[in-house]
């Protein structure tokens, strides 16, 4: 039986998003991983809690967590970015469960479309590919 894994994706920049997931579901393919569920929430502080609650269920070996962030005027950009970073990595630190860091932090949409597919920056298939390396130690460690 294939190994479960799940891509939690933050909503608020759709057209990053699906690129995001597009990308994490080629990565998880070409590692042979074909069992994948896709969770939504609406932005990027919400990951950690639902790579928590994926990562907790026991259903999924890794879980690949997407989004973007887009500086703004504020300080709320650093805030998210810190705390969504700190939140997932407490997470795979916490449970065993690998997770994927697939969040872009970026100055511009045009940035997020150059790191999220199409050229040689995939952001969303990189996450995927370090939850599966990641998983390959786990694994070789017993």
């Amino acid at each position: 039986m294939s190994e479960r894994y799940a891509i939690v994706v933050a909503r608020f920049y759709g057209s990053l998003a699906e690129r995001l997931v597009a990308g994490a579901q080629a990565g998880f393919a070409a590692g042979g991983a074909s069992d994948v569920d896709i969770f939504d929430v609406p932005g990027a502080f919400e990951l950690p809690f639902a790579a928590q609650a994926c990562a907790q269920s026991g259903r999924y070996a890794g879980v690949a967590c997407l989004g973007a962030v887009i500086r703004g005027e504020t300080d709320h950009y650093d805030i998210v970015c810190a705390e969504t970073a700190r939140g997932i990595q407490e997470v795979q630190l916490r449970t065993g469960v690998p997770c994927g860091f697939g969040v872009l932090t970026i100055e511009t949409m045009d940035q997020g479309v150059a790191r999220s597919g199409g050229g040689t920056r995939d952001t969303g298939r990189q996450a995927a590919e370090a939850v599966l390396a990641l998983r390959a130690i786990q694994r070789r460690l017993g």
